[in-house]
């Protein structure tokens, strides 16, 4: 048999009561909506995981196309993979592995297509501004110095500054613009280590135009 309840308890039960019809309502939903959100990042970490699965897969058998040199093959694995996976880091990394076939097999029209996706549509920005650099060398290898400076427009990630500098050197001096193609190419040899082999490919292009690495004498000598 059940204890009676005293004033007291009785009294804070109605206001208990009172305080659940006032309150409960609001109370449950924020529950309901925290349980929610929590589940809905459970389900888009499970989401994005899954993507990434699945795309690497798609990833994979693009590589084995590519190693069996079918590069047409390659190329519609490619459009599945970015169409279904666009965000995913296996959509930008497979543009740039079938564009660099494709540049060497002398498919340049596919290969400008293929980078410019990844410029504008993959989630990374390292591989965004990789792409640039690679898309900017298809241009400058097809006679075609304007497009190339385009393409490293907006550019800027630390990283990638000096050869982004370099690039654009490389495209103004065939544009004839030999004082700012030195200037650009004095940024990249600043921005690279010393340690860096690539810093003595720039240092032959300053030579080549007459100029030397920006802080140095005549002589090339380090002030």
């Amino acid at each position: 048999m059940a204890t009676p309840l005293d004033l007291q308890e009785q009294e804070q039960l109605d206001d208990l009561k009172a305080f659940w019809r006032r309150h409960g309502n609001l109370i449950t939903w924020t529950l309901v909506l925290a349980l929610s959100g929590y589940a809905l990042w459970n389900g888009w970490t499970w989401y994005q995981r899954d993507q990434g699965y699945r795309a690497g897969a798609i990833f994979d058998e693009l590589e084995r196309s590519l190693g069996a040199e079918e590069l047409d093959r390659a190329g519609r694995i490619f459009t599945d993979l970015r169409e279904k996976y666009p965000s995913t880091v296996w959509a930008a990394q497979g543009g740039l592995l079938v564009a660099g076939r494709q540049a060497a097999a002398g498919r340049e029209s596919e290969a400008v297509a293929t980078l410019g996706w990844v410029t504008s549509k993959a989630a990374q920005e390292g591989l965004r501004v990789a792409a640039a650099l690679r898309l900017s060398g298809v241009h400058l290898d097809a006679g075609r110095p304007q497009e190339a400076l385009k393409a490293l427009e907006g550019l800027s990630l630390p990283a990638f500054d000096p050869l982004v500098a370099d690039r654009r050197g490389d495209a103004l001096a065939a544009l004839g613009r030999r004082d700012e193609a030195a200037k650009a190419f004095q940024t990249a040899y600043a921005g690279l280590g010393a340690e860096s082999e690539y810093r003595g490919l720039v240092l032959a292009k300053l030579t080549a135009l007459g100029a030397t690495p920006a802080g140095t004498e005549a002589g090339g000598v380090e002030r």
